[in-house]
């Protein structure tokens, strides 16, 4: 069980209705039980004075990331609707980032892409982080093989210290073995899978 401190920040990806609830357009096999995790993990990091961020899928209703324009997902998590909503269940209580809003693309919680020019931009993730003098992340979220491996490899190259809870990540494997080959990749990236 991960210790909460003030140089700790519990990070919860994306768990969103599109992702967590059966009735999602991209929903991902037992990612209903990850706001119960989440919760749990939020309260130890509350007492523990941690700092609390959510990364928030949030497209716009065309992006090339979606299938009907080119892209390789049906259309999921578009700003304002029921789909990109928090999960019913889950607590939020802490700063919102979200990614995608402007067309750019991007899995990490730390990063967009733009699809026209391929430049990367940083979301608010780690200036929110650096300003609070966090030193170590703790992630759960959604999905495992696409949003979390990226936030964590991100995570570690920009020198955080990073746990991922086994119990609160779930994977697409949109290609049998994605969930483990992520779990793989986030380790030799020098996070602690717990």
């Amino acid at each position: 069980m991960p210790i909460y401190d003030e140089r700790t920040a519990l990070l919860i990806v994306d768990v969103q209705n599109d992702f967590a609830d059966p009735h999602g357009s991209l929903y991902v096999a037992g990612g209903h039980e990850v706001p119960a995790v989440a919760n749990a993990e939020l309260r130890q990091a509350l007492e523990g004075r941690a700092f609390v961020a959510y990364t928030q899928d949030w497209h716009p209703e065309h992006t090339p990331h979606f299938a009907v324009d080119g892209g390789i997902w049906p259309v999921h998590c578009v700003h304002d609707t029921w789909g990109a909503a928090f999960h019913n269940d889950l607590r939020v209580e802490g700063e919102v980032v979200r990614k995608g809003a402007d067309g750019r693309d991007g899995y990490s919680g730390f990063s967009v892409r733009d699809p026209q020019s391929g430049e990367t931009y940083p979301t608010l993730l780690e200036h929110l982080l650096r300003e609070r003098g966090v030193e170590r992340l703790v992630i759960c979220g959604l999905a495992t093989d696409y949003c979390v491996v990226e936030t964590t490899s991100d995570a570690r190259m920009l020198g955080f210290a990073v746990e991922v809870l086994a119990d609160g990540i779930r994977a697409v494997d949109l290609h049998e073995g994605d969930g483990e080959r992520a779990l793989r990749r986030m380790r030799d990236a020098g996070a602690e899978i717990v």
